[in-house]
């Protein structure tokens, strides 16, 4: 338990001293932003501090913050300190700094940002990048609460053949249609709170869980670091790949953007942006130690947090908060990818309106615009669920996708952070460590190029190092014409 009190600690005073510095390094201003300068109505539209800091938590919590660290805590307590230091130094800050570049920018999406800062070139690869990405999360996070709400909620088993789990899906696909067409005030913006509560109260509730039943955690200085989990998977990459959202998320850059354009004042970006990442490192530290000492109490085993994540949060929540407190932590865990879904097909469309010109005030339009985003979404969602391997693959691809989006978004805030004179190496760094997280995994996956750990390594420090100089170089040069034009 020391060890993930230690971890605790870290994550809280190193946001609060880590994100003052992001903070005075950004300067807010009290210049207007894009919600007021830019109201229309629908995605520009002005929204109190406490209402845009839960729907970016509520965006941003998908179920990565959950089952990525049940997964993940295979390798140990050391889990427990790479989670709080890597959401403080690399998410927290990618999705503050996503988020005010974009408030600068005139409330630009990241494709957009990414086309500024990097260069049409990059755009281009970046801009189908994301749109898959925000695609298969939008599948995902269909049938993952989906398949929970059928286990967990209504004790039947989620198989092609029962009913019951079209008709969920059903519900959940249809909510998303509506948020995705409706102003974001006036329904995100209006049940996000209570969604917000549910989150908030069953995460709390599984950590004190954590005490008042006894469960054991593991310690470092006697457990040791294990740098290869119990099924010969290596710390690097797999652990970062498998947290994703506890630590680094490029799907949050996306969500940022979004969010940039319900801000009235920049002020409250470390509150919105830094803080609610903090937030969710607190979410990945609970259930990261839920699952350790689940397996430590006998409830579960290692096969079940490796195979079979999903099933034990139910176990987790009806242990620690009996069978009506159990019910409501699953809930808020069902509430978190839906919450994520709806704003990943939300994003999709503006990104995509935005990429084609199309003009999103015309109710025509964007009703044509969602409903071929769905056609898609309905059509890989069918195969995920008739093929027995087909969610596993889109799953393997889309966490990998998932940190490779946060590699082209380090590379554009390093850019920016070069262009106005700022310390870069605060984004540049973290982005070097997860484009060598990312290309050390696709070229030894079988999802990839099945390549030896060895042959592997050595080609993603070569490329690790380009990519970094490439960064360097580009940035300069933008400072440069930056300098010539002032």
């Amino acid at each position: 338990m020391i060890t993930f009190l230690i971890g605790l600690c870290i994550l809280v005073t190193g946001g609060l001293i880590y994100g003052k510095i992001c903070e005075r390094v950004m300067k807010p201003t009290d210049q207007k932003t894009p919600a007021v300068e830019h109201y229309d109505g629908v995605d520009y539209v002005p929204m109190k501090k406490w209402k845009n800091s839960l729907i970016e938590l509520l965006n941003i919590a998908g179920t990565g913050p959950i089952l990525g660290p049940i997964q993940g805590i295979l390798f140990g307590p050391i889990a427990f300190i790479t989670i709080p230091i890597g959401c403080v130094i690399g998410g927290a800050l990618h999705d503050y700094m996503s988020g005010m570049i974009s408030v600068r920018c005139g409330g630009e999406q990241m494709p957009g940002l990414v086309k500024r800062f990097l260069g049409k070139y990059v755009y281009g690869i970046y801009h189908i990048f994301v749109c898959l990405l925000l695609l298969l999360l939008g599948v995902v996070f269909i049938y993952t609460p989906g398949d929970l709400f059928v286990t967990e909620i209504m004790g039947q088993e989620s198989t092609l053949q029962n009913p019951l789990v079209w008709i969920v899906y059903g519900v959940i696909f249809a909510y998303y249609i509506i948020a995705t067409l409706l102003p974001i005030d006036k329904i995100i913006g209006r049940i996000y709170p209570v969604f917000g509560a549910v989150l908030l109260l069953s995460a709390v509730g599984v950590f004190i869980g954590l005490f008042t039943k006894g469960y054991r955690l593991d310690e470092l200085w006697t457990a040791g670091a294990s740098f290869v989990n119990p099924y010969g998977e290596h710390f690097i990459p797999i652990f970062f790949v498998t947290v994703a959202c506890g630590i680094v998320s490029g799907f949050h850059s996306t969500q940022a953007t979004l969010i940039s354009r319900t801000m009235a004042d920049e002020r409250e970006g470390r509150m919105v942006f830094y803080n609610m990442m903090i937030l969710e490192g607190f979410i990945a530290m609970v259930w990261a130690a839920a699952a350790m000492g689940a397996v430590n109490m006998g409830l579960t085993d290692n096969d079940m947090l490796h195979n079979h994540a999903t099933t034990l949060v139910g176990i987790v929540a009806k242990s620690m908060l009996g069978k009506i407190g159990g019910i409501i932590a699953v809930v808020g865990v069902i509430v978190l990818p839906i919450t994520s879904g709806d704003t990943s097909l939300r994003s999709l469309r503006v990104i995509i309106s935005e990429a084609f010109h199309i003009n999103t005030t015309k109710k025509r339009n964007n009703l044509l615009l969602a409903l071929g985003i769905f056609a898609v979404v309905a059509a890989i969602l069918i195969y995920a669920k008739s093929d027995e391997k087909g969610f596993n693959i889109l799953w393997r691809y889309f966490s990998w996708a998932n940190e490779s989006t946060a590699v082209f978004a380090f590379a554009m805030i390093s850019v920016y952070m070069m262009q106005q004179n700022m310390p870069y190496l605060m984004a540049l760094i973290p982005g070097m460590f997860y484009m060598y997280i990312c290309s050390s995994y696709i070229l030894n996956a079988h999802i990839g190029f099945n390549l030896p750990w060895t042959a592997s390594y050595i080609a993603a420090g070569i490329l690790t190092a380009a990519y970094g100089c490439a960064v360097v170089l580009w940035g300069k040069h933008k400072a440069s014409l930056t300098m010539q034009t002032s």
